[in-house]
């Protein structure tokens, strides 16, 4: 009966944080490889099919905010899309252990820039 809740609260936890643009669908990944146990090539599709909405919910707040810098926008989503494509193209043909061994190593540049990043 409460298998459902675990995943909606993190659905719930990672939508919020989607909506402020803080990464919402790399803590998703995290959950679902780390908790949910679910192999990682499986956790990107969901999370590719999770983002959407979350994108689509809150991207007319930040429109109506005038959160969009229209300038770079066209060359932000062509170069996103063309990356998108090849990452996913590559991600088919490697190993989960790769795949789980490349976010890792993402995460670990991610969170010690963040940790010795000097503000000013």
């Amino acid at each position: 009966m409460t298998g459902w809740l675990l995943p909606l609260l993190a659905g719930t936890a990672t939508g919020v944080l989607s909506a402020f643009g803080v990464g919402g669908g790399t803590l998703l990944l995290i959950y679902m490889t780390a908790f949910a146990g679910l192999p990682q090539d499986q956790a990107q599709g969901i999370n590719l099919l999770y983002f959407l909405p979350a994108a689509g919910a809150a991207l007319p707040a930040h429109a109506r905010n005038g959160y969009l810098e229209r300038r770079v926008l066209l060359p932000a989503i062509a170069a996103g899309l063309a990356c998108a494509g090849l990452g996913a193209w590559a991600a088919t043909g490697l190993d989960g252990t790769v795949l789980r061994r490349c976010f890792g190593a993402f995460l670990l540049a991610v969170g010690l820039r963040e940790l010795f990043r000097r503000e000013g």
